[in-house]
């Protein structure tokens, strides 16, 4: 398996392109399989997610074309994917392939919706938690689906097709909204999703499906209303840039000091995060290319945070906050609130001398004067990237092992801290 070597202790400077967003993006690929016209997805990261959903949509009888970037101003813009379902030929996603990657169980609602049947994969648990999928289960059997589970598939049928329905969420689901959400743009009649999932992919995926036929409203807020079609039509929609990817940069900036413009980045999906950011003494502005972070010789200051759905601080950019809070000046402290196992990178951030003390869902990071580059290991993608924030921000050489994670959702991610003076490099095993 791969490693990447750091020699920490460089500021960055310059700009880095932000990418499309990846869970923005895995929800609108399967939304092509709703439609027996091409949908055109642009501005798609290269992403080892992408790569495998690509194969399970393929499976199901998904035809793709991708146009490869081209230069022009808006560098940060990803690949063009022309997608067509004309026909679908197969209705079961395995469990070789669903269990590599969670969001491909959101097929299911639209392989029900579309073919009044469906065999998938329970996806099981992953390294930072159990994520039942009971909501998508309730939601979908609210529209009407019938639903066993037998050898650790679902087995679902919709014989008189799916019909509208209100549905009300007991707690907010990003994958059980967008497995509703998917559904009832095929379904006969409104439904209405109370309690669902704010986060902007969300909204990105209900702007395609409005421009695919299928009336949205409530776009942003916690109720949504489905007015469902016969038939879906195919469109072209340019996925969001990717608040995850943008946060994290951001917090390598702050940790390692300089000032960088985060390209085609959008404030508005990040604002909770980036105010936690600023509270840390990091200067963060929105410009007219996206936003500009800097810390330009002073220190970092603690802070206390709460993972929260959106609006509140993303769960995605906790481990990076406390890579970047183990140099604070003072004690800060996270609530981890979402994950109950997302503390895994603690024990690999103490290699390189931070101090944190863990109590049930609570962290409290005590800042060092300096961390000291290591030997670690990557446990999932978010804390892959929280040891690359600290391995940039230390002193000396850190090797992080087990990347893989990484490339499941950065695009990139050594050549853009590259052209900002960071001295990374991918060790390859073969």
């Amino acid at each position: 398996m791969d490693r990447i070597r750091i020699n920490g202790g460089r500021p960055l400077n310059g700009s880095i392109p932000i990418s499309g967003a990846k869970n923005a993006a895995l929800p609108l690929l399967i939304a092509s399989l709703l439609t027996e016209d091409r949908l055109t997805l642009k501005n798609v990261p290269n992403l080892a997610d992408v790569n495998l959903l690509v194969r399970i949509l393929r499976n199901h009888g998904v035809d793709l074309a991708v146009d490869g970037k081209r230069p022009g101003p808006a560098s940060y813009l990803g690949e063009t994917f022309h997608l067509t379902a004309r026909e679908i030929v197969d209705t079961t996603a395995p469990y070789e392939m669903v269990s590599r990657m969670r969001a491909s169980f959101w097929v299911l609602g639209p392989l029900i919706a579309r073919m009044r049947q469906a065999k998938v994969s329970l996806p099981g648990g992953c390294a930072i938690g159990t994520r039942p999928v009971d909501l998508h289960l309730m939601g979908l059997k609210a529209l009407g689906a019938e639903i066993d589970i037998e050898g650790g598939y679902v087995l679902a049928r919709a014989p008189k097709g799916l019909r509208g329905a209100r549905i009300v969420f007991p707690k907010v689901s990003v994958g059980a909204t967008h497995n509703v959400l998917l559904a009832a743009a095929l379904a006969k009649g409104e439904t209405v999703i109370e309690n669902a999932a704010r986060e902007p992919e969300i909204g990105d995926v209900a702007l395609c499906l409005s421009k695919m036929g299928a009336k949205v409203e409530g776009i942003g807020t916690s109720v949504l209303r489905i007015q469902g079609r016969d038939r879906l039509e195919g469109t072209v929609h340019t996925v969001l840039p990717d608040r995850i990817e943008t946060g994290t940069f951001a917090m390598a900036v702050a940790a390692t000091g300089g000032d960088v413009t985060l390209e085609g980045a959008r404030l508005a999906d990040l604002r909770t995060a980036l105010d936690a950011l600023a509270e840390t003494g990091t200067v963060v502005e929105e410009t007219k290319s996206g936003i500009r972070v800097a810390r330009n010789g002073g220190g970092i200051d603690p802070v206390s945070v709460e993972t929260q759905p959106f609006p509140g601080f993303p769960t995605d950019l906790q481990a990076q906050l406390m890579a970047l809070l183990t140099l604070a000046a003072g004690t800060s402290v996270i609530r981890e609130t979402i994950f109950e196992n997302r503390f895994m990178h603690v024990q690999e951030l103490a290699r390189l001398g931070a101090d944190i003390q863990l109590q049930g869902d609570t962290a409290t990071i005590k800042g060092v004067k300096a961390l000291k580059g290591a030997p670690v290991m990557a446990t999932d993608l978010r804390a892959s990237v929280s040891l690359v924030i600290a391995g940039l921000a230390g002193e000396g050489e850190t090797v992080i092992n087990r990347v893989y994670h990484l490339d499941r959702g950065f695009e990139q991610l050594e050549q853009k801290l590259r052209r900002c003076g960071a001295d990374i490099e991918r060790l390859s095993s073969g």
